[in-house]
């Protein structure tokens, strides 16, 4: 076996001074790097950091069309658990198998690095209630919020939640408490900006069939 593995292509140019989306899933991706990596491996991986990490990771498929749902149940029991304050991830033997393909996984994440540009430059560590422990069981209930959104069947009800909760995600993954405050500010209003879609289409499907019978 050779002592060194050629450089995979996916990673070069990704170093400790890329956006933080990408360099934390270039360390994901260098940490496996098999073809598919569990959700188990990176709990395992990165401890502490895991709530922080998964959700930002399982809300990266959320953005693409018919991958909500998939990814919905994990975030919904990762935001109970973080909401609950447990310090790691605590997931059930068929979700820590579940597994997404490592070039999906880098590829997504280039992709929203560039939508998160100005978000990602101004990240840096700052104390603040919104990185403390009552701050990140807001942001678990929050998670658990916007994966209601993401389970739930409508038309542009994924996109803003989804981008909030990465947001939220960067900010707690750097322990940033302003931009974790900004990504609460987004999550909410996308969240509540969803149910009203929702809610709406409920009522208009009761009236549509008041019409018909």
């Amino acid at each position: 076996m050779p002592d060194h593995l050629p450089p995979d292509p996916l990673l070069v140019g990704t170093d400790n001074h890329s956006a933080p989306i990408s360099r934390i899933v270039a360390e994901v991706a260098a940490s496996f790097p098999g073809e598919r990596i569990t959700l188990g491996n990176m709990v395992e991986a990165f401890g502490e950091r895991a709530f922080g990490v998964l959700i930002l990771l399982l809300c990266l498929p959320s953005l693409l069309p018919g991958m909500a749902t998939v990814f919905g149940l994990p975030m919904l029991l990762l935001g109970a658990q973080m909401g609950m304050g447990l310090r790691t991830p605590r997931l059930p033997a068929f979700m820590a198998r579940q597994s997404i393909k490592r070039t999906d996984l880098l590829r997504l994440a280039n992709a929203s690095s560039r939508g998160l540009g100005r978000v990602e430059r101004y990240l840096r560590p700052r104390p603040g209630w919104f990185v403390s422990a009552m701050g990140e069981r807001l942001v678990g209930w929050l998670t658990v919020y916007t994966a209601i959104m993401l389970i739930l069947p409508g038309p542009g009800t994924n996109g803003p939640p989804a981008f909030g909760t990465i947001v939220m995600a960067l900010g707690v993954v750097e322990q940033d408490s302003r931009v974790t405050g900004l990504g609460v500010g987004l999550a909410a209003a996308g969240c509540l900006l969803a149910t009203g879609i929702l809610v709406a289409l409920c009522w208009f499907g009761v009236a549509a069939l008041g019409w018909i019978f």
